[in-house]
């Protein structure tokens, strides 16, 4: 089966999701002038993969069409909880209530760089705020564990993303669904009565469930950045929703998806996981790392914990990625080139005063 590829359109506008080559795009400039700027800066953006290399992991991909459909396992997957396969999707959980499923590749994956591509569908007959509770994919050191974090276990040691349907938190004033990501070294604990505000990483709105058309997500992980994207508008066009640097994952963790209902449920559906290996160039020096050993954590300039909800759902407080320097360095110009010429203006202007005393 052809892997679905993906082509990236530089421009002011996000990425356009076609055949012709993998990698997930990555925000930049596109007018010459900002470009040229960009390259003066040199390392200050995050370098972006220039996704002409990456090759799909079909033992870390979920595929159709499934093998083992009707029975409680398939190649390379394992199955927990209310998890049912089909010929058509595999569902984590049915509409039901108190319901937890999950799926969970059997091999340990021991890419540095990676690229994963979800289709998936959250759908079900409740009305609005009165469906749950959402789904999460995983990549973490144990498997098969359930637990109370969307049917699998709370302090976990690896990374989470959270598609998140039910506001817990009354006096949240972000707008659901809403994707978040944390990053854990099992000292952590998952507040659902905050829907995971204090261990939130960064994340966004986004409106996923209940859709008529196709739903994707896209997370990659290389050098240390992590980006998710959606593509939910049936346009073919991915759209930006987390991107922060100073990640560290190591190799040999297992990738997984998992959902849970409680008085509120939804069909929780995964369709299609796909895992590309990103070809990236390394030192010598990174080669002689030992990846396993890599204790999952971030470097941030502040606790995610002083993070302030704004309307809109998103953080205003974030880490700084290879973009926002670029444009607080951008500003910073601007301001020190009005400074100069305010100052110049000034000095003339005194210049010509003193010439008129004389």
């Amino acid at each position: 089966m052809a892997a679905e590829t993906w082509l990236w359109r530089w421009g002011w506008g996000w990425g356009q999701r076609c055949p012709g080559r993998p990698g997930l795009p990555g925000p930049g400039p596109g007018p010459t002038t900002l470009l040229h700027f960009l390259l003066l800066l040199g390392q200050v953006a995050a370098d972006i993969t220039d996704g002409n290399s990456e090759h799909l992991k079909r033992e870390h991909s979920l595929i159709k069409p499934y093998q083992g459909v009707g029975s409680s396992s398939m190649p390379l997957w394992d199955f927990q909880g209310s998890t049912m396969l089909t010929s058509q999707y595999v569902r984590l959980t049915p509409d039901e209530r108190s319901k937890e499923g999950s799926i969970w590749n059997h091999q340990p994956c021991f890419l540095k760089d990676w690229e994963m591509h979800v289709h998936f569908k959250v759908h079900g007959t409740g009305k609005k705020n009165l469906h749950g509770d959402g789904i999460a994919l995983w990549y973490t050191r144990d498997r098969l564990v359930p637990g109370p974090v969307f049917g699998s276990r709370d302090n976990f040691h690896g990374l989470a993303i959270f598609l998140d349907t039910y506001p817990n938190d009354e006096t949240t004033e972000r707008v659901f669904p809403y994707i978040s990501v944390m990053v854990n070294n099992g000292s952590l604990s998952y507040d659902h009565s905050k829907d995971g505000r204090w261990t939130e990483l960064a994340g966004c709105t986004a409106d996923f469930r209940n859709r008529d058309h196709d739903t994707f997500l896209a997370v990659r992980y290389s050098r240390g950045r992590l980006t998710v994207m959606t593509d939910l508008e049936d346009k073919n066009e991915w759209k930006n929703c987390i991107d922060i640097t100073g990640v560290r994952l190591p190799t040999g963790y297992y990738f997984g998806a998992s959902a849970g209902t409680g008085d509120l449920s939804d069909n929780h559906d995964i369709i299609s996981i796909k895992l590309f290996q990103l070809m990236v160039e390394r030192t010598p020096e990174e080669e002689s790392i030992d990846w396993t050993k890599i204790e999952p954590g971030v470097s941030f300039l502040k606790s995610p914990k002083d993070n302030v909800d704004d309307p809109t759902g998103n953080f205003r407080s974030g880490p700084l990625t290879g973009w926002r320097v670029f444009l607080l360095l951008l500003c910073a110009l601007l301001g020190i080139i009005v400074c100069a010429v305010v100052g110049a203006v000034v000095f003339q202007k005194r210049q010509e005063r003193n010439k008129r005393f004389y």
